[in-house]
């Protein structure tokens, strides 16, 4: 007799309930492992601001985010700790929404502690926006920093819907209400109304960092045409104030506040609901990822290919 064949729905179906224990388990752990930063010791506050800035935790699969609402819920609970001397923002981000960096550096701004900005990697746009409303800014000098300028560009394909006869029905019930539809092209008069916005967001952020920073509004203007700088670059336009890492910016608190630091790092502690969210949501993904894979793969091998 020959070997019973294998059954593949079945051992798909062990494999997804053993990975779903799994991560429950996980979950559960992470749960009883947290801690609330309000019960923490330590002298000198580490908040991160890691990848995209945005007002939500709306991330990719792979994709690092800084909520600002959670961000400033942070600040301003190290700014009610009165076992709290100073607040680092460690930044490595290339900026994000302008609404969620403004809410960030207005906290920043607003707190009744020492702050320093430490720029490790990069600390571009808005990124640099909310570096520059603390007390002092540090970046490594090879760093990126600065980028101070406004983006909203969109993607246009009208042309590629009429290639394959797809019309686009335009029903409104205001003038510019499909304002920065990718179905039609923009009109001139539309494009400017565009730039106009985009022009207003920029002079304030100009504005927002000459204040920061004590300069002159029409210097900051010259060098904020959205290029990035190297932190020694940026540091000989004014944007950092010293150049180095995570031992300058404590030694600059040490040296402010007369204090030995006691670095302690700020948070948020994720809810078993957020974790398994999260997790079983990449899961989820790598799961469709390989059936697809292999229901694709099959299709080459049985010559129904996919044309264009």
């Amino acid at each position: 007799m020959g070997q019973p064949p294998f059954r593949w729905g079945y051992a798909i179906f062990v494999l997804l309930m053993l990975g779903l224990l799994g991560f429950i388990t996980v979950g559960v752990l992470s749960l009883f492992a947290g801690v609330d930063v309000e019960s923490l010791g330590g002298n000198v506050a580490l908040i991160p601001i890691e990848g995209i800035i945005a007002g939500t935790d709306d991330s990719g699969f792979f994709e690092t985010t800084t909520n600002s609402l959670d961000t400033v819920e942070l600040i301003e609970k190290a700014g009610k700790n009165p076992g709290i001397k100073a607040i680092i923002l460690e930044i490595n981000s290339p900026g994000g929404s302008a609404v969620a960096s403004e809410e960030i550096a207005n906290a920043v701004r607003k707190t009744n502690k020492t702050t320093v900005a430490w720029v490790r990697e990069i600390g571009t746009s808005g990124a640099y926006w909310i570096a520059s409303s603390a007390d002092h800014v540090v970046a490594n000098r090879v760093s990126i920093t600065g980028s101070i300028g406004v983006i909203a560009s969109y993607l246009e394909f009208p042309g590629l819907l009429e290639r394959y006869n797809v019309t686009y029905q335009r029903m409104v019930s205001g003038k510019y209400k499909d304002l920065g539809s990718p179905y039609r092209e923009m009109t001139q008069e539309e494009k400017a109304i565009f730039q106009q916005s985009l022009d207003d967001i920029r002079d304030y952020f100009v504005s927002e960092v000459a204040k920061n920073r004590n300069l002159n509004k029409k210097d900051v203007d010259k060098i904020a045409n959205g290029l990035f700088y190297l932190g020694a670059e940026a540091k000989e336009l004014g944007l950092v104030d010293e150049l180095g890492g995570k031992d300058e910016a404590v030694r600059y608190i040490e040296k402010k506040e007369g204090i030995k630091a006691d670095i302690v790092e700020y948070k948020k502690e994720k809810t078993l609901l957020e974790v398994l969210s999260k997790v079983l949501g990449r899961q989820s993904f790598f799961v469709g990822k390989g059936i697809g894979s292999s229901l694709f793969d099959r299709k080459i091998a049985s010559g129904i290919g996919i044309n264009t």
